[in-house]
């Protein structure tokens, strides 16, 4: 079958959450205390995606797999930011794939179609942020051409 990936539309808002949601719980599951889970999230990221379809400097792609939708990517075009040293660019903020579709280039198809996009609107670079503990994830951006800059440290007080 073919992988569509588009524009994500308010229509789209319900199966994007749902999404979201799994990364959020992925996330938390890596790291309960650095990573939040709120209840609801569901509904958080609905209502916070519906927000953000209306800026321009926003970028949510959605792939579809048989008219469902099984995964999306939410970037933006970031400002300079002093406090992380980093210049003007494109932010990858989230991407994620069902497990039904993956192994199948959903995510890659995702991220080139980001990288695209957000050029087109003028950012020189594509920078994420993604979980030491998510190792499928850095094996697929170090094979897009990602090369790791940063480690994060966490510690609790």
């Amino acid at each position: 079958m073919t992988v569509t990936i588009r524009a994500a539309e308010q229509r789209d808002l319900a199966a994007i959450a749902e999404l979201a949601g799994k990364l959020v719980r992925q996330h938390h599951a890596f790291d309960d205390a650095r990573f939040m889970l709120v209840p609801n999230v569901e509904a958080g990221y609905a209502r916070f995606f519906a927000g953000e379809l209306s800026h321009d400097e926003t970028l949510i792609l959605i792939a579809e797999l048989a008219g469902n939708v099984v995964g999306y990517a939410y970037a933006r075009l970031e400002p300079r930011d002093w406090n992380n040293l980093l210049d003007a660019c494109g932010a990858l903020h989230d991407i994620y794939v069902a497990e039904s579709a993956r192994r199948q280039g959903v995510a890659r198809r995702l991220v080139e179609a980001v990288r695209e996009r957000l050029k087109v609107k003028g950012a020189p670079r594509l920078v994420l942020h993604t979980a030491t503990k998510n190792e499928g994830a850095r094996k697929l951006f170090s094979a897009l051409g990602f090369r790791e800059t940063m480690i994060e440290l966490t510690s609790e007080l």
